[in-house]
């Protein structure tokens, strides 16, 4: 697959397509549907599909730190669209001088002169220029004067609700993580590159995995049960913090594992990590021993989350000690919870180990 940055790398082998338009964040269920109408168009007109993509997406660009947070990165949206069957991704900056074009303006420099676009598939509600004169009405009546058709998506619904990346935002906080995966097409992930930090962690006999994360990807905040995947395949389960370590302070956020039972240099590797339950939120705590106390206590959650769960046992085949987990089948039959597991005592001083010790059992 090609990813073109910019109108100004379109070159003449880039015309002639079947195109979409959106920001297409988390290529979800919705999202495939879109392009596997796109494809069959493709397959008729014997033309590759190109789907254009803004970067940042407009409504971070008006919007800043209070728009919504990303479901996928843009490498990340590229390979899912890549594996969808999508031939080309434009990637156009969205800056002042694109979104001061008008419509017309728009269709003639990204749709006819850049792409030479045969058909485009858009939302009926679809709206673009700056003068917000850009719908599918104005596309469908250019479209029959400069020779290109144009089609609105089907709408895709599941459970008699529309799949949106808003929906999925919410099953994630809530802590949905099995309802999200069906939505997505494949359980949610983040991911990133092991780097050096603090080493903390060391320091009480629970090293971490630290992955930077920008600002706009943590659609997730708190503690949770994951499964991690190696370079190498293998499937690990831990437990992870996400977001901005309140108690020992952070730059920036920060994807934070610990592999259980796990010795080995992951620095300068990527991981992928799944989020299977969520534990509880971030909490500053007072003093770093009442931090240790509730880490053990995370651990322990985390390992029972694992051992009720049938598909740690079927599907991620632990040893007999729970430590490594295999990958024998596909993603959708990770152990991901549907709520949150059940409120534990937590509180920021000095005690917070202390009810903790004795819910388990």
């Amino acid at each position: 697959m090609q990813v073109i940055r910019g109108l100004h790398n379109l070159r003449d082998e880039h015309r002639g397509c079947v195109a979409t338009i959106g920001n297409f964040d988390g290529v979800h269920r919705g999202h495939q549907a879109i392009l596997d109408q796109c494809r069959e168009q493709a397959a008729t007109l014997q033309l590759p599909v190109t789907v254009v993509v803004f970067e940042p997406q407009p409504r971070e660009f008006f919007a800043g730190d209070q728009a919504p947070p990303r479901l996928t990165l843009l490498r990340d949206k590229v390979r899912l669209l890549g594996e969808a069957g999508v031939e080309r991704v434009l990637c156009l900056p969205f800056n002042d001088a694109l979104r001061s074009l008008t419509a017309e303006a728009f269709i003639d420099k990204v749709l006819i002169d850049g792409l030479g676009v045969r058909h485009l598939v858009v939302g009926d509600d679809f709206r673009f220029g700056c003068d917000r004169r850009g719908d599918f009405h104005l596309l469908t009546e250019i479209g029959e004067q400069r020779g290109f058709g144009v089609e609105h998506t089907r709408t895709f619904t599941i459970d008699d609700d529309r799949v949106s990346s808003t929906r999925i935002r919410t099953l994630l906080a809530s802590g949905n993580f099995d309802a999200a995966a069906r939505l997505l097409g494949r359980p949610y992930q983040l991911g990133g590159r092991v780097i050096a930090d603090q080493k903390l962690g060391r320091t009480i006999g629970v090293p971490t995995a630290n992955l930077p994360q920008p600002v706009r990807s943590l659609a997730l905040h708190g503690v949770y049960a994951v499964v991690s995947e190696l370079p190498d395949g293998r499937r690990l389960l831990g437990v992870a913090n996400i977001g901005w370590r309140p108690t020992v302070g952070s730059t920036r956020p920060v994807l934070e594992v610990h592999l259980f039972d796990f010795d080995g240099d992951l620095y300068g590797q990527r991981l992928r990590v799944f989020p299977c339950a969520k534990l509880r939120g971030e909490v500053k705590f007072e003093h770093f021993d009442a931090l240790k106390h509730q880490i053990a206590a995370d651990q322990r959650r985390a390992r029972g989350f694992f051992l009720q769960h049938p598909a740690a046992g079927a599907v991620l085949q632990p040893p007999a000690d729970g430590a490594v987990a295999r990958h024998a089948g596909n993603n959708d039959l990770l152990p991901l919870a549907s709520a949150p597991l059940a409120r534990e005592a937590v509180t920021s001083d000095s005690s917070a180990g202390a009810p903790a010790d004795h819910d388990d059992g």
